[in-house]
């Protein structure tokens, strides 16, 4: 006999290094092999998509990528993002007709194969390109016309890697400061809070990273159940473009307070809602985290005047809710809205008015019944300011910081920071790294009290020139959940931008093989 060694062993590392998944049995096993204690190694790939800006001419949006300084993944760095292609134009020509019209016909797809030509070759070329770890990288697109974006990073600047795109229109319907986390592609996601009514222009983005066309299903639930929707299936995103929809142009139903639920039949995409109504402009709402018993939504404002809780239970059971506000020196529950019946498949809402009662704070729900744990997903609609000065910004719920978590753009002015520890006291390191144009990074750490809500102005790097980036990571403690909010008043109107901070998954589980793998042959 005589023995054949197979090197599986540094392939499942880079398997699982990539798409955060391995496991590998010895040839003729059926069960999984045993595993020692499993290690954590950096990512060596990571993919982000950005909706297209804004459809004002007045848009002025600023696009800031950064990936945190430390321990990367090997091998050759680069991280960039690009435009994404123009949608082709639908209908055919005949190739065997001479008339005039069809000449005419030809003559115009010879126009759209140049521009879709010169539209390849333009989207080639980098908006966004990120040179080292530890400095973000910035770049500016105003107008209407500024395209969706899609990017990848790898190695040392693919773990942890973020983008921010924020935007500033200062009049119109989608007025506002509009901020966004630029979205990782996936194949399911939760929109809790938006709307098909007559007043609403909430558009659904999605974006395709992919060189093949993604299938995309939308489903909305209004109060009473799944509305009828005329045009939500089978909605084909082409490879490497984006499409918006106006929902209330899927459903005849006008329906505030509804959960839009986005699936893929195949492929996958990026998708974002760029929610508006004339009365309190506009801002981007990123998916519910995933359907869990439990949910935070960090980082309400002090200042807030209208706090509107939106809810969704998906399964077939009804959810028994226990509203709590991690407020700045306790948990509490907001008198008269203590409790949320949610039933089953049936969007519900509250309004929780000015609850945080300028003082900061974070909202969590949980099961009144601690045996009966239903699976919600659940998002806030905050508004500042009242009148003509109001303006609007969305808080969905979101996973823990974990290991860590970062957010870019921010300013010398305008940034809170806001950290919740809904269970134990824990302990958080918080870095502003260098800024875009110049400055040394600032490290400091924060303690976060049991049952409370810390909200502050964050470190800001010394010598501050442009832009930077906080990374926030959790040293000892509880749980942890995160936001910050970026204030830049205009002209009397509260514009501002939330965006919650989950852990950044820069790093993925990997299974030590305890298992003899050598095969033996005759």
């Amino acid at each position: 006999m005589k023995s054949t060694p197979l090197s599986l062993i540094a392939g499942t590392v880079a398997l699982a290094a990539v798409t955060g998944f391995a496991a590998f049995n010895a040839p003729g096993d059926t069960a999984p092999a045993k595993a020692a204690a499993a290690s954590r190694l950096p990512v060596e790939r990571s993919s982000l998509l950005c909706p297209a800006p804004s459809d004002s001419e007045l848009a002025e949006t600023a696009y800031t990528s950064f990936t945190p300084a430390g321990k990367g993944a090997s091998g050759e760095s680069a991280a960039a993002l690009k435009q994404t292609l123009p949608a082709p134009a639908d209908g055919t020509t005949d190739a065997g007709t001479t008339d005039k019209t069809d000449r005419t016909e030809k003559a115009d797809d010879a126009k759209a194969a140049k521009a879709a030509e010169a539209a390849k070759k333009k989207a080639e070329k980098p908006v966004l390109a990120l040179k080292e770890a530890g400095k973000p990288v910035t770049a500016e697109a105003n107008g209407a016309d500024a395209p969706a974006l899609v990017g990848t990073a790898t190695g040392a600047l693919a773990p942890g890697w973020s983008t921010q795109q924020t935007t500033s229109v200062s009049v119109g319907t989608t007025r506002g400061l509009l901020g966004v986390s630029c979205t990782a592609p996936d194949t399911e996601f939760w929109f809790p809070g938006v709307s098909t009514a007559a007043k609403a222009q909430d558009y659904i983005h999605l974006t395709n990273p992919d060189d093949s066309a993604a299938v995309v299903d939308i489903q909305l639930f209004g109060p009473e159940g799944d509305l009828k929707a005329d045009v939500g299936d089978g909605i084909a995103v082409p490879g490497r473009s984006s499409v918006a929809m106006l929902l209330s142009t899927l459903t005849e139903e006008a329906v505030d307070g509804v959960t839009a639920h986005v699936t893929t039949r195949s492929g996958r995409v990026g998708a974002v809602v760029r929610g508006a109504t004339e009365d309190t402009g506009s801002d981007w709402l990123t998916a519910s985290a995933d359907p869990a018993a439990t949910v935070v939504m960090p980082g309400i404002p002090a200042d807030a005047t209208s706090v509107q809780l939106i809810a969704f239970a998906p399964g077939d059971d009804d959810a028994d809710l226990k509203v709590q506000l991690v407020g700045k020196t306790a948990t509490f529950s907001p008198a008269g809205n203590d409790t949320l019946h949610i039933k089953s498949g049936m969007t519900a809402s509250v309004d929780l008015k000015n609850v945080t009662r300028k003082e900061p704070g974070s909202l969590r729900l949980t099961p009144s019944e601690g045996d009966r744990s239903t699976p919600i997903v659940a998002a806030l609609r905050v508004v500042r300011g009242t009148g003509s000065g109001q303006e609007i910004a969305y808080i969905p719920a979101t996973r823990p910081v974990g290991a860590r978590a970062s957010v870019a753009d921010n300013r010398s002015k305008g940034s809170t920071l806001s950290l919740v520890a809904p269970g134990a006291t824990a302990q958080v390191k918080v870095t502003a790294s260098a800024g875009s144009e110049g400055g040394e990074q600032t490290v400091k750490s924060y303690t976060v009290k049991g049952g409370t809500t810390l909200a502050f102005t964050p470190p800001v790097p010394a010598g501050l020139k442009g832009s930077y980036a906080l990374t926030v990571e959790t040293e000892s403690g509880g749980p942890v959940y995160a936001a910050r909010t970026l204030a830049l008043p205009d002209d009397g109107v509260q514009m501002f931008t939330v965006q919650t901070l989950p852990d950044d998954r820069g790093t993925v589980e990997v299974p030590a093989a305890v298992q003899d793998l050598t095969v033996l042959d005759d």
